[in-house]
């Protein structure tokens, strides 16, 4: 079953399958996978019948999530259902759901129940609950990745559509890149954190993971938005930048960790990646990544244990052993550091802080490895402790240095395990990052999570602050005014045509010699044409300067799309000539 955002909504509209049926099938499916430890909690007829009851009267084209399968982190609130946090001493039940879960209910989404992961999300390997275990999707004898574990490895089994996670230190990533999936790992504060049991409260973020970009890009959507109940919640200004020859910084070769993974060649895969990156535009950079090893020792070396302390000291202190042993060990140090020590690490963080922004000066973006390793479970079990810090190498410094982060498949291993990469950019940089990892998967052409599906991809979104801006004569690449763009930071997203409704003129006078293309009810042809991205602050300058007869109105495109994009108007077509036989403006040029 494809259970793409597309897909589903098709099946609705169309009547083959109904939001019920869906969840009876996706239940059954979800009892088949038991072995994998994935769920703590799954929804029964009872429980989801007011949710699904909401759903009557509406559509999919009235409710953009409508009828999607989600699941939830079990150390995010869904009303009625109980919050374990991994820990049956810590449970409740509460009232009301976490802001992000109600934001996507409200949206037509179906939660299916709640799912495991590492107790009190302390933890990057999956294998820290009383549950047992979460395995692997793709092979049981290793780790899912945590500390949101039971949520990629729902979205990989097809269980679900999407899922929720939390992101302190590499929840978000480290099992996204474990079980082949997309890991948002959204700015902190974009995404509301009430109703969510903290784990590091000023550095959490919950976390997206989902098959593909166009699903995420959905979601994303539906989670955004400042909450008032959230003192961290906070907006900002998109961060921008091109898709082509865009400096992508990559760690020094000697600053590379692979922790002994010569089995799985992990070093090699990430060598591959980033040729492939620069294959499809990048421009390389090597960078220092010492400022950002020492940031990531910090998190568990420092104080900010006492933040996980803090949490849950009332348990700690009537009920230590309700921990599980590995658990309590780790978080018992939040107690010990001092306020000076305290200040020590807060003032240590700022000086990394700015030589990493000196680092990222000289980038737009960041590309990692996921993870330095994958491990089998006995390994983990054997040396949990040493395992879960080497987990960490790439992930562990992002939200002390406030950056946006997207974790996206990039390979598989000779085993067959999947190999993941992540970018990382600036606060609020989200969509950008998105935009990137659409174009990097759009040519990748892996399966979906462990599905078997591949994902139809399209064209790629132009990034936040830009607007797609059609052209079809003298602007296109390579021709006299193309420099009309590019000197204003424009880029080329995409070389496509026009639906099939259209005439092309050559105009007179000139230099340069320029078309005109006019739309007409018959007699019409798809026109070769260009799409750029431009700056919004760029655009007002650049259609100040168009002379007349030209001039910018909506262009409709072969997939149905419509765009900003050159027209004419009619009167200065009387003097011209019509090539529209030659099928685009590069032709009728050679032909002279």
């Amino acid at each position: 079953m494809d259970l793409s955002i597309a897909a589903l909504h098709a099946a609705y509209r169309d009547g083959v399958l109904t939001p019920a049926d869906l969840v009876t099938q996706l239940r059954a499916r979800i009892q088949a996978h038991a072995a994998h430890n994935a769920w703590v909690t799954v929804l029964d007829d009872e429980a989801l019948a007011p949710l699904l009851a909401r759903l009557a009267g509406h559509s999919p084209d009235t409710l953009p999530l409508y009828g999607v399968p989600f699941a939830i982190k079990d150390n995010i609130d869904l009303a009625g259902v109980p919050t374990t946090a991994g820990c049956e001493a810590f449970a409740s039940t509460p009232g009301t759901s976490a802001t992000v879960v109600a934001r996507l209910i409200q949206a037509g989404a179906v939660p299916l129940g709640k799912t495991t992961l590492d107790q009190f999300a302390t933890g990057l390997v999956g294998t820290r609950s009383p549950w047992g275990a979460c395995r692997n999707a793709f092979d049981p004898a290793y780790i899912s990745g945590g500390s949101s574990a039971g949520s990629a490895v729902a979205v990989a089994l097809g269980e679900v559509t999407f899922s929720l996670g939390t992101d302190t230190a590499g929840s978000g990533r480290v099992p996204a890149a474990f079980n082949n999936l997309i890991g948002v790992k959204p700015t902190r504060g974009r995404w509301s954190t009430h109703g969510i049991v903290p784990a590091c409260r000023s550095l959490d973020c919950p976390s997206l993971f989902a098959l593909n970009p166009d699903d995420a890009r959905c979601i994303m959507a539906v989670l955004d938005g400042v909450d008032c109940k959230d003192p961290f919640s906070r907006a900002g200004p998109p961060v921008s930048g091109p898709l082509t020859g865009y400096r992508l910084g990559v760690p020094l070769p000697a600053q590379r960790r692979f922790f002994g993974d010569a089995p799985q060649h992990y070093a090699r895969l990430f060598d591959d990646t980033v040729a492939r990156f620069a294959a499809l535009g990048a421009e390389l950079v090597e960078i220092d990544f010492a400022p950002f090893a020492e940031t990531a020792s910090l998190l568990y070396d420092g104080p900010w244990l006492a933040e996980r302390y803090h949490a849950i000291r009332t348990l700690m202190t009537r009920q230590p052993d309700a921990l599980l042993p590995v658990t309590r060990e780790i978080i018992e140090r939040g107690a010990l550091p001092s306020a000076v020590d305290t200040f020590d690490a807060m003032y240590r963080l700022q000086s990394l802080r700015a030589q990493a922004q000196r680092v990222m000066r000289d980038v737009d973006v960041m590309l990692v490895p996921s993870a330095g390793a994958h491990f089998r479970i006995d390994a983990v079990q054997a040396a949990p402790v040493q395992r879960n810090t080497e987990l960490g190498y790439y992930t562990n410094f992002v939200n002390l240095l406030d950056m946006a982060a997207m974790a996206v498949p990039a390979a598989f291993t000779d085993d067959g395990l999947p190999f993941g990469v992540t970018l990382i950019g600036p606060a609020f940089s989200d969509e950008y990052l998105l935009a990137l990892a659409h174009q990097w998967l759009a040519q990748a052409d892996l399966p979906c999570g462990a599905t078997g599906r591949h994902w139809q991809a399209g064209p790629v979104p132009s990034p936040p602050g830009r607007i797609p801006l059609l052209v079809c004569g003298a602007h296109l690449s390579g021709l006299p005014l193309n420099t009309q763009l590019t000197e204003r930071g424009a880029f080329l997203l995409e070389s496509t045509h026009t639906a099939p409704c259209y005439r092309l003129y050559a105009l007179a006078g000139g230099p340069p010699l320029r078309p005109g293309m006019a739309r007409v009810s018959d007699g019409g042809a798809a026109i070769e044409v260009e799409i750029w991205s431009v700056p919004e602050a760029a655009l007002g300058s650049f259609v100040a300067g168009i002379p007349a007869p030209l001039g910018i109105g909506k262009v409709a495109l072969a997939d149905g799309r419509r765009v900003s994009g050159f027209i004419c108007e009619p009167q200065g077509l009387e003097t011209a000539t019509d090539i529209t036989a030659f099928g685009g403006w590069r032709s009728y040029l050679a032909s002279l």
